[in-house]
C-alpha cells in the first residue's frame, strides 16, 4: 500500500488544504498529537486517498461558519467567498417571476449553469426549469457537516457543468441523539426582513454499531420586503445635464436628480394629445400633470417638488419575495457485512414564494377613448379637450390616446409553489482479490422538481379594448359596452373581445378605483404555468491501487474508474388562455425537452518520487472522461495536475484541464416564443454617433436623425433554442505555492486561468438591433429579425435564440494566510485564530462574438466583479465561549461599462466617468461580530450582529439583482441561535 512517508507528507498537506477558505481555522487537533488518517473520497478525487492531498485548491466552508453568517441563504453565504458571485443569491433572483426564492452559485461569476453542485459527491436534480441549476434553498443548513468547492474545470471528474467548479456539500448523515435547533434574525432599524428558521434532527444508531437512522425537519421563513421599505431607497435617479456641451466636454453628460418618474402613465389614466398629459385625481376629477424639470428618456423625468399621480415601478416591487419553506427528510446507512454498506438519501422540500411585480399597464399601445360617447367623460374632461380641438382641427375628439397603470386591478403578484423530492441509494464497501483492496461505490438515483406557478392580475388585452369604448346603453339609459349595443356599432365594427365575449362589462378609467369590481374581473386573469423537472442516473465506481503489481519510486499507482448513465428532462406547461395569446403576458407556448448521457472515466495517481533529493513529494494526477449525449454527440474531458514538494513543508502545485457544458434543455429545446426585453434603439438620436456607421445605416432605413426611441417601455421579443447546438469547452490552469512547515503558520497561493469557448449565449435582442446598424452597410439578416411601428420608427419586436458564439477568459491569482496563536505564551487564558483570503482579478473579458477577438468587454473592475476582494476571521476560545470578529472587503466598482475597445474612428465604446452621475460603487468594507457559548453540556448559543458599524448602500447601487447582490443592503442586522441536544 501507500508508504509511510506518504502519510506523514500527507498530515502536513492536510493542515494547508484545511486552511484553504474564507474563514478557515487550520485542523484543530494538537499538532503533536498522533493521528490516525484513513483513506478517503475527497471532492476533485474519485481516487480514495489521504485527506485533501491533491493538486486542486479547494475552499472548504463548516456548518458552523455557515451558521455564524446568520444569513438563510446558503448561496449568499457563499458568495461573501471572493471566489464566489451573487449572480444567483436569493437577493439576486428577485426580479425573476420563475426563479423568484431560489437560491443557486456562481463560481468565478462564469455562470450558475457552469457551476455543478454536488450532495455529498452526487448530482443533485435542478431547480430551476430548463437548466442544470441547483436550488441550495432544498438543502437544509442545518443538516450541512461542510461545504467543499474547488474551482477550474473538473468535468474529467464529475462530467458536464463543471466548467468553473464543483460544490460539494457534505451532510450529517449519521446523527445520533435528538437535537433541536431554532434561529431568528432581523433588521435592527425596522426594515422588516425577519428570518426564522426551525429544525429537528434524531437519530440512532443499532444495537450492533452497524447502521445508522438520521431524520430530520427544518421550516424556515423569509419576510417580504419591498423596495420602498428599504433605508437608501429613493426615486432619485439619472437625468439628462442640461449644461452637457458633448463628449470629452469634461462635463458630466448625467446628472443625480430627484424624483424621476413618469408622467405619461398613471394609475389614474393619462390622456394624451400633441405632448398633453392630462390626468385625474383618485376621484376622477381632470387636471394637467405638472412638467418635468429634467429628462431622463421620452418616458421619464425629474420631479424636483413631486408629483403624485405620476408612475413609479419600484414603489410596487420586492426587494426580497416571501419565502416558506419545508423539509424532511431522512438518511440510512447499514453494514452488511464488513465489506457491504447500504446507504440512502431521502428528502423532500417544499417552498411557497409570494413575489410582486408592478401592476399590468397600457403604454404606448395605441388605446384610445371617444369622449364625444364615453359615459365616464366628465363635462370637464370633455370641455378642455373641445377647446383644444377648437385651437387644432386635427384633434379627433373621438380617438384620443390614454395610458393607464392597473394598480386598481392588484399587482402582477407571483406565487410558486416549489417542490422538490430526491432519492439516492446505493452499496458501497470493499473487497480484495488477491492481495489488492478494490474500493466500490454502486448507486442509483431520481429526483423531480415541481413549480406551480400563477402570476395573478393580468390584462387581457381584447376585453380591456371592449371595455374602453363604453357608450350609453339606449334601451337602459345605462353605460354599457358598445360590443353590447348593436345599434351603438358602425357597419365595420367587430367587437376586440377574446374571453367571454357576449359578457363585456364597460370599464370607468378615469381615477383610481373607479370601476366595478366585476369589469375588473373580465378584463383580467391569472397565468399559470407548471414546470416539471426529472432526474434519474445509475452509475459506480471503483477504486485500487498497484501495490500487488508494482510501486513507483513514490509510493503505488492509483487509479479509479466507472460509468454514470443518466437522463434529463424538463418541461414547462402553461394554461390555454395565455398560450392564446389574449393577455398582457406574453403567449408562452408550453416547453419540453429531454436527453440522457452515457459517461464512462478513468483516473490516476501517479506519486513518481518520495523522499528523494528536491523531491521530499512528488506526484501526478491525470483523469479522462468521454461521454456520449444523445442531443449534443460525443465529447471528451481530461485534466492532468501535480504536487511537488522539493523539501517537507513546501510544495508547488498545479493543474491544467479540458472541461465540457452540454446544452441543456432551454438552450437546445425551448420552442421559439415571445417574450418582453429592454432594447435601448441604436438609432436614437443620442446613440447615432457611438458607431461610425449607424447615422447612414439608420438613415439608409428611412429613420429621420432627430428620432427618440421609445426605450423606458419592454419590446416584444422572440427567443428559442436550438437543438444543433454542441457543446461548449473550456481550459483551465492553474498553479500554486503552498508552505505548512511552520507549526502555527501557512499560507498559500495560486493563479488561475480559465478560457471558455463556444460559449452558448442567447444572442440578446440589443445585440440584434445593433448589429443591423452597425455594420459597413444594413445587415439583412439582423435587420430583418427587427420591426418598427410605422407612425413613430420606434422598435416593436426583435426576433433572437441561442448560438456558440461567445468566449470568455478569466484569469487572476488568490492568497490564503492562517495563524494559530496560543495565548499562553504570552501568560495569556484562550488561544485566536487568524485568517486571512485575498482574491485578485487580472483579467476577465466577455467576447460576444468568439471570431471578433479585438472586441472584448471588460468585466473585471465592473459591478459584481470588483478586481479586489478579500476576507478576514478572528477567532477567540477560551473554555465554552467563542467570539469571531470576520471582515470582508470590496474593491471599487464601476457601474459605467468599463469596455476598453474603440471604433473604426478611434472613439471609445465604453464609458468613461463624464457618462454618468456616479460612475463608482465606493470601497466597501464590512464587520460582523459573533459569539456562542456552550451554556450546558446540552445548550449553546450564539448571538450576532452583522454589518456592526452599519454601512449603507448609496442610493445608486441598488443592492439586488445579479450585479449589486453582493453588497449588503440591509445595515446593521441581528441575530440568535439555539441549539440544545436532548
Amino acid at each position: 500500500m501507500f508508504a509511510k512517508n506518504k502519510i506523514l507528507s500527507s498530515i502536513q498537506m492536510s493542515f494547508l488544504a484545511a486552511a484553504t477558505l474564507s474563514g478557515t481555522a487550520l485542523a484543530e487537533q494538537n499538532d503533536n498529537e498522533a493521528k490516525e488518517l484513513e483513506r478517503i473520497q475527497i471532492t476533485g478525487s474519485r481516487i480514495a486517498r489521504y485527506e485533501l492531498t491533491q493538486p486542486s485548491p479547494t475552499i472548504t466552508l463548516t456548518g458552523e461558519q455557515i451558521e455564524q453568517a446568520g444569513i438563510p441563504d446558503l448561496a449568499q453565504v457563499l458568495s461573501e467567498l471572493p471566489a464566489i458571485g451573487a449572480t444567483g443569491t436569493l437577493r439576486a433572483n428577485t426580479g425573476s417571476s420563475e426563479n423568484a426564492g431560489s437560491s443557486t452559485i456562481d463560481l468565478r461569476r462564469l455562470g450558475t449553469d457552469r457551476t455543478l453542485v454536488l450532495v455529498n459527491g452526487k448530482r443533485h436534480v435542478a431547480g430551476q426549469q430548463g437548466s442544470a441549476v441547483v436550488d441550495l434553498s432544498t438543502i437544509p443548513t442545518s443538516m450541512i457537516k461542510r461545504v467543499e468547492v474547488i474551482t477550474g474545470g473538473a468535468s474529467a471528474i464529475y462530467g458536464s457543468d463543471a466548467v468553473s467548479g464543483v460544490v460539494n456539500i457534505i451532510t450529517r448523515d449519521d446523527f445520533e441523539g435528538l437535537e433541536l435547533k431554532v434561529g431568528y434574525s432581523d433588521s435592527l432599524h425596522g426594515i422588516g426582513n425577519k428570518n426564522k428558521t426551525f429544525s429537528l434532527v434524531g437519530g440512532a444508531s443499532t444495537a450492533d454499531g452497524r447502521g445508522n437512522a438520521t431524520v430530520y425537519i427544518t421550516k424556515d421563513s423569509v419576510a417580504e420586503v419591498m423596495e420602498r421599505d428599504m433605508r437608501h431607497y429613493t426615486e432619485s435617479s439619472i437625468a439628462d445635464n442640461p449644461a452637457d456641451t458633448g463628449e470629452d466636454d469634461g462635463i458630466p453628460d448625467k446628472v443625480w436628480a430627484p424624483n424621476v418618474l413618469s408622467e405619461w402613465i398613471s394609475q389614474t389614466a393619462v390622456l394624451d394629445y400633441n405632448r398633453t398629459n392630462y390626468t385625474f385625481d383618485n376621484a376622477g376629477n381632470g387636471q394637467l400633470m405638472p412638467t418635468r424639470d429634467l429628462s431622463n428618456s421620452q418616458a421619464f423625468g425629474s420631479f424636483p417638488d413631486g408629483c403624485e399621480l405620476c408612475f413609479s415601478t419600484s414603489r410596487y416591487e420586492n426587494f426580497l419575495p416571501e419565502r416558506d419553506k419545508v423539509t424532511v427528510g431522512s438518511f440510512f446507512n447499514y453494514e452488511i457485512n464488513d465489506n457491504v454498506k447500504f446507504y440512502s438519501d431521502v428528502k423532500y422540500v417544499r417552498s411557497d414564494i409570494t413575489q410582486q411585480a408592478q401592476p399590468a399597464y397600457r403604454f404606448g399601445d395605441g388605446d384610445t377613448v371617444n369622449l364625444l360617447e364615453n359615459p365616464f367623460v366628465s363635462q370637464e374632461t370633455l370641455d378642455f379637450f373641445k377647446a383644444k380641438a377648437a385651437q387644432n382641427d386635427k384633434v379627433n375628439l373621438e380617438e384620443i390616446s390614454i395610458n393607464k397603470f392597473f394598480d386598481e386591478i392588484g399587482n402582477r403578484e407571483a406565487r410558486n409553489k416549489r417542490e422538490t423530492f430526491r432519492l439516492v441509494s446505493g452499496v458501497k464497501g470493499d473487497f480484495t482479490i488477491s492481495d489488492t483492496l478494490f474500493d466500490y461505490d454502486v448507486y442509483y438515483s431520481y429526483g423531480r422538481t415541481e413549480n406551480d406557478r400563477i402570476q395573478a392580475n393580468d390584462l387581457i388585452i381584447g376585453n380591456w379594448v371592449a371595455a374602453l369604448d363604453a357608450v350609453i346603453n339606449p334601451k337602459t339609459g345605462q353605460a354599457d359596452c358598445r360590443a353590447n349595443v348593436p345599434s351603438m356599432q358602425g357597419d365595420d365594427y367587430s367587437s376586440p373581445a377574446t374571453v367571454d365575449v357576449k359578457n363585456c362589462v364597460p370599464y370607468n378609467p378615469f381615477g383610481y378605483d373607479q370601476v366595478s369590481d366585476e369589469a375588473k374581473a373580465w378584463v383580467s386573469a391569472n397565468v399559470t404555468r407548471q414546470d416539471t423537472i426529472k432526474q434519474r442516473y445509475f452509475g459506480g465506481s471503483l477504486s485500487f491501487d498497484s501495490a500487488e503489481w508494482f510501486e513507483l519510486p513514490g509510493g503505488a499507482m492509483g487509479m479509479a474508474l466507472g460509468y454514470e448513465k443518466r437522463w434529463e428532462s424538463s418541461g414547462s406547461v402553461t394554461d390555454e388562455l395565455t398560450k392564446s395569446g389574449a393577455l398582457n403576458e406574453v403567449a408562452t407556448p408550453d416547453t419540453y425537452g429531454e436527453y440522457d448521457v452515457s459517461e464512462w472515466f478513468v483516473e490516476v495517481n501517479l506519486p513518481i518520487l518520495s523522499d528523494a533529493f528536491l523531491a521530499h513529494d512528488l506526484s501526478i494526477d491525470g483523469a479522462f472522461r468521454r461521454a456520449d449525449y444523445s442531443h449534443a454527440g460525443e465529447v471528451d474531458a481530461w485534466k492532468v495536475g501535480f504536487m511537488w514538494s522539493p523539501i517537507e513543508g513546501y510544495s508547488l502545485r498545479g493543474t491544467y484541464s479540458e472541461a465540457v457544458r452540454a446544452p441543456n434543455v432551454t438552450e437546445a429545446f425551448s420552442p421559439r416564443s415571445p417574450d418582453f426585453a429592454r432594447v435601448w434603439d441604436p438609432c436614437d438620436k443620442s446613440r447615432l454617433g457611438n458607431n461610425p456607421n449607424r447615422a447612414a445605416n439608420c438613415a439608409a432605413l428611412g429613420i429621420p436623425a432627430d428620432h427618440v426611441g421609445q426605450d423606458n417601455a419592454s419590446k416584444r421579443v422572440i427567443l428559442g433554442g436550438n437543438p444543433n447546438l454542441t457543446t461548449e469547452e473550456s481550459t483551465s490552469f492553474t498553479v500554486g505555492f503552498v508552505a505548512t512547515a511552520f507549526e502555527d503558520f501557512s499560507f498559500s497561493i495560486d493563479y488561475y486561468d480559465i478560457e471558455i469557448e463556444d460559449a452558448i449565449q442567447s444572442i440578446k435582442p440589443q445585440a440584434v438591433v445593433n448589429n443591423c446598424v452597425d455594420g459597413p452597410a444594413l445587415d439583412p439578416i439582423y435587420c430583418s429579425q427587427i420591426t418598427r411601428n410605422p407612425n413613430n420608427n420606434s422598435v416593436t419586436f426583435v426576433e433572437s435564440g441561442y448560438q456558440n458564439t461567445a468566449k470568455r477568459v478569466l484569469s487572476g491569482v488568490e492568497a490564503d494566510f492562517s495563524y494559530n496563536l496560543d495565548l499562553a505564551d504570552f501568560s495569556l487564558p484562550g488561544e485566536t485564530k487568524f485568517n486571512l483570503f485575498v482574491n485578485h482579478v487580472f483579467e476577465y473579458d466577455t467576447y460576444a462574438f468568439q471570431n471578433n477577438p479585438d472586441k472584448p468587454d471588460r468585466q473585471d473592475g465592473e459591478l459584481g466583479d470588483p478586481s479586489w476582494q478579500a476576507t478576514f476571521r478572528a477567532t477567540y476560545s477560551l473554555d465554552d465561549l467563542s467570539v469571531t470578529w470576520s471582515s470582508r472587503f470590496i474593491d471599487r466598482s464601476a457601474i459605467i461599462d468599463l469596455k476598453e475597445t474603440y471604433t473604426v474612428d478611434g472613439k471609445k465604446e465604453g464609458d468613461t466617468p463624464e457618462d454618468a452621475a456616479y460612475p463608482y460603487a465606493p470601497s466597501t468594507v464590512y464587520h460582523d461580530l459573533s459569539a456562542r457559548y456552550l451554556a450546558t453540556d446540552d445548550l449553546s448559543v450564539e448571538l450576532g450582529v452583522r454589518n456592526i458599524f452599519d454601512k449603507l448602500l448609496p442610493e445608486y447601487v441598488g443592492g439586488s439583482g445579479v450585479d449589486s447582490a453582493i453588497y449588503d443592503p440591509w445595515g446593521r442586522r441581528a441575530f440568535v441561535n439555539f441549539t440544545y441536544n436532548f
